[in-house]
This record gives C-alpha cells, structure tokens and sequence, in this order.
C-alpha cells in the first residue's frame, strides 16, 4: 500500500505512538482520523497536521461509539484502508498489594481498554475494509494492533496489563486467518520500552536507567521508529498474522 493512498484510524492518535505513527501519515500525503479521549490533545493534533486529519472523541471500550465513529471517518476520509490501535493504559498494580487485592475492576478496567478496545475498532474497521475495492494481491486493508514485551515477559506488577497485551499477540493469527478471505491483514507490533509522555515525566535517573537495560542500542526507542515500522508493515504485503518486536534486544527483568 502507498502512504499517499492511506486512509487511517489511528486510536491514541492524539499523542505518543499513535501521534507519530499520524505525522508520518500525513507527512506522506495520506488522511488520518485521530480517536482519543483527551479533547484538548486531539484537537492541538489536528491543528498541528492540517487539513488531511480529523480528531473524534471515541471511548475504545464502547461498541456504539466506535461503530458510530468508524462510519463518520470513512465519510470524511471518502474510505478507510487501516486501522492503527494504540490507545492503551499501563494498568500497573499487585495481585497482593498493600492494600489488599487487587481490585477486579482495575484488571477489567486495563484489559477492557487495551484488548476489548482493541477488538472493538479492528472489528468495525474491518467491517467497512471488506468492501474496498481490491488493490494488488487483492489486498483491501491492513489492521496494526499494539502489543507490549510485557506481553511475553510480565514484570511484577503488570498481571493486568500483560494479560491484556498478551491478548492482543494471541488475536493476531486467527484474525489474520478469518479476514484473508477479504484482502485484510492483521499484524501486531510489540514495543519495548519507547519515549513517551509518561517516561518524559520521570526523573532522569530513572530513565538513565531504562536505557541502561536495553543491549543495543542502548537508549529508549523513538516514537518514529515505531511508525516506521508501521509503514514498513503497509508496505510488505507479505507480513500477516505475525507479531513484530521493536525493543533493541531487551528481555524484562522480574521488576
């Protein structure tokens, strides 16, 4: 697929990841529509990329919305070929903590956001993708869920949100396989640990730190790698149903 015939949905659109991923867009010529849920972030994003992006207010977890919201970006669009997911939350917390247990409405919480989200505006993308006209190999679009490292190598702490990435890797195959029958494919990537505005607020000690512990190279992944990793992907029509990490070798500690 040519970036300047992308026309995309990019949850967490708004910041971190999922803003790089809608600068690279845009600086290729393509159209985006940011889904977030920070209002004044989504609309300085568009101020900032132009004419060829949208922001819609959109609650991942809500089937309604995101079906609602998926059909207003294809009309202002005029179509819909990807769909990008990185809205996400950390979710941290002890199964034992403290405090006590952990309350089940923060697992649910985590999960509903970063695995049911995810699904939620895949399947509605999706939805809509099948009846693109189809391009070479008949593809007809390309979905790219986020994954995590924590997904395979969960630290202390990250029960919930390991639990949802691993999701996310572990719906990635079958997806892939049930919509090749319309030209979609489906990959998922899985950072390691990236510059983004939560890390930007920690102390430089601590991010020092961070850096320390990624072999090489050793420093925190750039947002843009990941969105060149994105475009990689849309251009590779041979990449399907496959998780990709970007995480310059780094394997988590237990904490």
């Amino acid at each position: 697929m040519q970036l300047d015939q992308v026309k995309a949905i990019i949850t967490g659109g708004a910041s971190g990841l999922g803003h790089a991923v809608a600068q690279y867009f845009v600086g290729h010529g393509g159209q985006v529509a940011l889904f977030d849920v920070n209002d004044e972030k989504g609309q300085a994003a568009v101020t900032e990329l132009g004419a060829t992006a949208r922001f819609l207010r959109t609650d991942v977890t809500s089937e309604e919305g995101v079906t609602t919201n998926v059909a207003a970006a294809h009309h202002a669009m005029g179509g819909l070929n990807v769909v990008i997911n990185c809205a996400g939350i950390i979710g941290a917390g002890r199964v034992l903590g403290k405090q006590g247990p952990m309350p089940l409405a923060n697992f649910s919480g985590t999960v509903m956001v970063n695995l049911v989200g995810s699904f939620n505006v895949a399947k509605a993308g999706a939805a809509l993708m099948q009846n693109n006209e189809a391009g070479e190999d008949g593809e007809r679009g390309v979905i790219i869920n986020t994954a995590s490292v924590a997904a395979y190598e969960g630290q202390i702490g990250q029960a919930a949100y390991s639990a949802s990435k691993g999701g996310v890797v572990g719906m990635t195959l079958p997806m892939a396989r049930e919509l090749a029958r319309f030209g979609i494919r489906v990959v998922t990537i899985a950072p390691g640990i990236f510059w983004t505005p939560m890390v930007d607020g920690m102390p430089e000690a601590v991010q020092q730190s961070l850096s320390a512990s990624i072999p090489f190279p050793s420093r925190l992944g750039r947002p843009g790698e990941y969105a060149s990793t994105v475009a990689f992907i849309l251009g590779n029509r041979y990449i399907n149903g496959e998780t990709i990490r970007l995480d310059g070798a780094v394997r988590l500690q237990a904490k």
